[in-house]
């Protein structure tokens, strides 16, 4: 089914997987570019969806609500959000009018910033990063940034990501809070490790658009164009988990997002998210989650009725 737009709800994307229907949350989108969004406008989302950059979100006016692994975080005017497009979100709700400023980085860069160990761990976690000490220029400064990447000059594409970059070391240099919770190790790259970087950035690609499917570590590995045994131990080494672990999440991650966004039996979640066994699904979601699937839909009903 081809990517359509529901009324007041609108995506910008390009679908790696356009065969299913834009609300369904297993569609993970393409585009691995360092740009910016079209529209200032915040729309509702017909769905939650994943891509690979890193999003950072500068509300002008107004107020938004996303969802985002399974929580409800509102963010308004004059703050700055960012966090990895890998963990499934939506906006589900917002002001009337809202504007942001979106940009998409990415991972790459924050793959080679060894100095933020701490803060780019928590983004790798699933965090949702807010800055906690603005400038009264930074929001010149982002809508200059997304006029220029929407201008598709790649001279000015590489001036921005060095002052956005600068940017990014300041919030973390400044203080930063997680929105959802603390993040936990992700492993430090050699400052020279730019080729490595690529390497890395190539596996967790690769787990995104095949996690779902029968894929193996072994596979994973085999998209960097590294010897297997290399390729895993830079993995685990970068990314602060095994591949086997990187697949089991982003299968959960899809998981949760059904469980919430759609009607589906839990068997048939089991199945659409990946896993080939309905006892190692409960013990993967329980582990990750404290509580059974059924239990954690129930819940996040309840409350949304409630809220409603």
């Amino acid at each position: 089914m081809q990517t359509q737009t529901l009324a007041n709800m609108r995506d910008e994307s390009t679908p790696a997987h356009p065969e299913y229907d834009p609300r369904h949350p297993l569609v993970v989108f393409g585009d691995h570019r360092f740009c910016a969004g079209e529209s200032l406008e915040v729309q509702r989302m017909p769905g939650p969806h994943m891509h690979s950059q890193i999003e950072l979100n500068f509300v002008l006016e107004g107020e938004m609500t996303y969802w985002f692994d399974g929580r409800e975080l509102t963010v308004d005017a004059g703050r700055l959000c960012l966090f990895w497009g890998m963990v499934p979100h939506q906006v589900i709700a917002r002001a009337e009018p809202t504007r942001f400023v979106c940009l998409y980085v990415p991972m790459s860069v924050f793959l080679g910033l060894a100095s933020l160990s701490q803060f780019r761990d928590a983004v790798f976690r699933g965090a949702v990063i807010e800055a906690m000490h603005l400038t009264a220029w930074d929001r010149d400064i982002f809508m200059r940034w997304r006029l220029e990447l929407l201008s598709d000059d790649a001279s000015l594409t590489e001036i921005i990501r060095n002052e956005l970059t600068a940017r990014v070391l300041r919030i973390e240099r400044d203080g930063w809070r997680d929105l959802r919770e603390e993040g936990s190790a992700i492993a430090s790259l050699a400052p020279h490790g730019a080729e490595r970087i690529e390497h890395v950035e190539r596996m967790l690609r690769f787990v995104a658009e095949h996690a779902l499917g029968d894929v193996r570590a072994e596979a994973v590995a085999a998209s960097s164009g590294l010897h297997p045994n290399y390729a895993m131990s830079l993995f685990k080494r970068s990314v602060g988990q095994s591949i086997t672990q990187a697949i089991t999440r982003h299968r959960l991650d899809t998981a949760q997002s059904l469980l919430i966004s759609t009607d589906k039996s839990i068997t048939e979640i089991v199945y659409e998210s990946g896993f080939g066994s309905i006892s190692r699904f409960y013990e993967a979601f329980s582990d990750r989650f404290g509580e059974r699937p059924k239990k954690f839909r129930q819940r996040l009903r309840a409350k949304a009725v409630l809220s409603s």
